[in-house]
Formats: structure tokens, sequence, C-alpha cells
């Protein structure tokens, strides 16, 4: 009994420390979005603010489009995420109802891809776009923001639909639903979890990417956000540390809320799939 105490409170010790770990540096964030530029530079450095003040928020959205950027953003992580989840739903309940060859060829290749590095993937992307005349456009982006963000959807939804029990559609069929009554009464309802916390995963992960964004976009018009954070850094890599700070805040506040709202269901989506019917 002792030793399995010991055992527990070692794992909470351990979780407290990668908390931690996680925490501090977004705590150090906050704490130099709203120091005035005096503390920015004082010697001895302090975690609370000693005069907490809103000037590097105002001159943030002064010397930057903050708010263009971030309507780039939402647009761009928006439409990807309806699109992904659009793609995948049906593709996942074709992958979990029907265990042929050709899908378990599926589900693996959907496993190796998300082992691909990201700057493998930018120069095929970009010819294509580039074939498209879709460089340099929010849709073109938005096209990137599905196809990367498409396989881990996929495996995803499958989990859910496999959660799902086989035996409810069966029944509905044998009271006389056809097929697309089954999927929309019985089984839709069901996912509807599923698919809502797949679109927001898609969404938040779309929002904070940056190298996609930095390659394709060259117009200041439409860059999104996390490109356009990196204008706070002057030509000879000088940061304007407290706007530069106050802009990073606000941008990561809605991947936190986001995050907080739906970790309950990702995490129950990951042990759906993980569990064999």
């Amino acid at each position: 009994m002792r030793t399995r105490k010991s055992a527990r409170a070692g794992q909470y010790a351990a979780l407290l420390a990668y908390l931690a770990f996680l925490a501090l540096p977004f705590l150090w964030l906050v704490s130099t979005a709203f120091k005035p530029p005096r503390e920015l530079v004082g010697l001895h450095p302090t975690w609370i603010p000693q005069d907490p003040t809103l000037v590097n928020f105002r001159q943030a959205f002064d010397e930057q489009p903050l708010l263009r950027a971030a309507l780039n953003s939402l647009l761009a992580a928006f439409s990807a995420a309806v699109v992904a989840v659009v793609l995948a739903t049906p593709m996942a309940y074709v992958m979990a109802r029907r265990r042929t060859a050709l899908t378990r060829v599926a589900s693996g290749w959907v496993v190796v891809s998300q082992a691909f590095p990201f700057v493998l993937l930018i120069i095929p992307l970009f010819l294509v776009l580039k074939n498209l005349r879709l460089i340099d456009s929010v849709p073109g982006l938005v096209m990137v923001y599905v196809v990367w963000a498409l396989p881990f959807a996929l495996w995803m939804l499958t989990g859910y639909v496999r959660a799902v029990p086989a035996e409810l559609e069966e029944a509905a069929a044998v009271d006389g639903a056809g097929r697309l009554r089954i999927l929309v009464s019985v089984t839709a309802p069901l996912l509807a979890p599923g698919i809502a916390a797949t679109a927001l995963f898609a969404f938040v992960t779309a929002w904070n990417e940056f190298f996609f964004a930095l390659v394709l976009l060259k117009t200041p018009e439409k860059q999104t956000l996390p490109v356009v954070l990196t204008h706070f850094i002057g030509a000879e890599g000088v940061a304007d540390l407290g706007p530069l700070a106050a802009a990073a805040f606000l941008a990561t506040l809605p991947s936190l809320i986001v995050f907080a709202i739906i970790q309950r269901r990702i995490t129950s989506g990951m042990l759906a799939g993980a569990v064999k019917n």
C-alpha cells in the first residue's frame, strides 16, 4: 500500500512539473505584455509587473494591422475546418464500417503521412498552387490547411464511428429505415460530438499555423496573424518586446479558449479510436 501511494505521489509530482514547464513561458508572456518599457529593460526582471500598463497593446495595434490579420486567420481556419470535416466524415464512416484491404491500407497511410516533415510538402504544394493560380491567396492557403488537417481528422472521426455500435444501425434497418435515413437519424446525432471536436481541432491547428502562411502569402493585406507577429522583429533581429508580447498574448487566447472547451472530447475521441469492438 505504501509503495502504491509513493508511486502515485511521484506521478502527481511529475505531472505538476510538466504543467509548470508548459505554463511558465505563457505566464512570462503575460507578464511581459503588461510591463511598461522601463521594466522590460530592467536589470532585475520580475514576474509580476510593478506598474501594469496597457500601452503595449495600444502600441501593437498602432504598429501592425492585427485586426485584419486576425480576420484572415479566422477566414482561413474556419474554412479549412469546415472543408476538412465535410470530406473526412463520409470517409471515416466507410473506413470504420467496411474492414477491407483497401481501408486497412488507407488507415496505414493516414498514420504514415503524419510522419512527413512539412518542409518536404511545401515544394509540391507550391507547384500545385502555382498551376492553379492560387499562390498568394487565402483560398490557396485553405487548400493547404485542408490537406494538412485531413489525415488527423480522418483518424479521429474513424475512432468516433467505431465507438458507435453497429447494432443500432442494424436495428434501424430491421425496422425498415433506409441507408440514408439511418445515417441522418441514427448515426449522425451520435457523431455530433466527434464532428464538433474534430472541426475545432482543425480550426486551432490552422489558426496557429505559421510556416505555410509565411511561404504562400506575400501580400501584406492577406497575411495571417502568426506571420504579422514576426513584423515586430526589426531587420537586425531586435524585437519590439512589449508590443510583440501583447500581440502574441492576444493571438494565443483563441487557441486556449477552444482547447479548454474541447479537450475532453478530443481525449474521448482518441480513446474511442484505441478500443477495438
